[in-house]
């Protein structure tokens, strides 16, 4: 049985009779697909969501999987599907788009005339070593911003294979280079850092991700079982705690617990230029934040 993620296709290319050049292109296969919306759907009943239709495109814009969870309204399916294509054709998260036009920018909405076009929150692109392999869409959740939600969980583990409780690669699987250099174009991180309510994903991988992230006031208290996170902030100030007890404390999934705050721990004030690293384990809290407050996240996953 085959086991991998992606196939590489070889096109040769004749030009003026000199010898015939071979471009390596990843094409994303109906295993890659089936994957991401297995962890879609967990993410999905992690959050005990009410419904949701999740389809996967491929880079062309065409259907490769699709799965509607009961009890979704029956237009997600085709809704969800035109985010995916969106996301892809566009390379970029749909709630962006959406963004745009909500803003005034009404000269967008003739685009879908032209183009396959669903400017509504929830699809992003599916990518894999920085390049762009397919979109994800997802139509039918609590909100739209849990669309995108399930949606990312989904990206992520094409990206991160063994972090969504998939077999990991084999030597011969070509999605093992994720793991190699990646370069990220700044109009692509300005983006990220604008993306869903918090911000979006730059590289996932099975070993580390790193986040373009922003916080437009406290959030809940966190604690990672299995990942370490190493903050640097760029923009704003925050106070943050470590430490502590957490409190009304809520399993997420994937070693996450979240609470409305601590009680007791340490606090540090935060200001641009500073970096603050969070081992696996301990509690965390964003208590204050002057808006916006902007900064790289790297989650790291711990040995073992």
């Amino acid at each position: 049985m085959r086991h991998a993620v992606f196939v590489l296709l070889l096109a040769s290319l004749a030009s003026h009779g000199h010898a015939a050049d071979a471009i390596q292109q990843q094409q994303l296969t109906l295993e890659g697909a089936k994957r991401a919306v297995a962890a879609a759907v967990a993410h999905t009943r992690d959050r005990n969501a009410p419904g949701g239709a999740i389809a996967v495109v491929d880079n062309g814009g065409h259907l490769v999987y699709l799965e509607r969870l009961d009890g979704t309204f029956a237009a997600g399916a085709t809704i969800s599907i035109g985010k995916a294509r969106t996301a892809v054709m566009f390379k970029r998260p749909t709630k962006g788009l959406e963004d745009i036009i909500n803003k005034g920018r009404t000269a967008m909405i003739p685009v879908a005339e032209v183009a396959w076009f669903t400017p509504l929150q929830g699809g992003v692109p599916l990518s894999v070593g920085g390049e762009i392999v397919g979109g994800i869409g997802v139509s039918g959740a609590a909100s739209a911003q849990q669309d995108e939600e399930i949606a990312m969980a989904g990206a992520q583990a094409l990206a991160s294979p063994a972090s969504a409780g998939t077999p990991a690669p084999t030597s011969a699987d070509p999605v093992q280079h994720i793991d190699q250099v990646q370069h990220i174009a700044d109009r692509d991180v300005r983006a990220a850092f604008g993306a869903g309510e918090t911000g979006g994903t730059l590289v996932a991988t099975s070993r580390y991700r790193v986040n373009a992230s922003r916080r437009d006031g406290p959030g809940l208290a966190e604690i990672h079982a299995n990942e370490a996170d190493i903050f640097y902030v760029l923009e704003g100030t925050a106070t943050f705690v470590t430490g502590g007890d957490l409190l009304e404390g809520k399993r997420m999934g994937g070693g996450e617990v979240r609470g409305t705050a601590l009680r007791g721990g340490t606090e540090r004030e935060l200001a641009p230029g500073d970096v603050i690293t969070v081992p696996a384990g301990v509690p965390h809290w964003f208590r204050r934040v002057s808006t916006p407050f902007i900064y790289y996240v790297v989650k790291s996953a711990s040995p073992g």
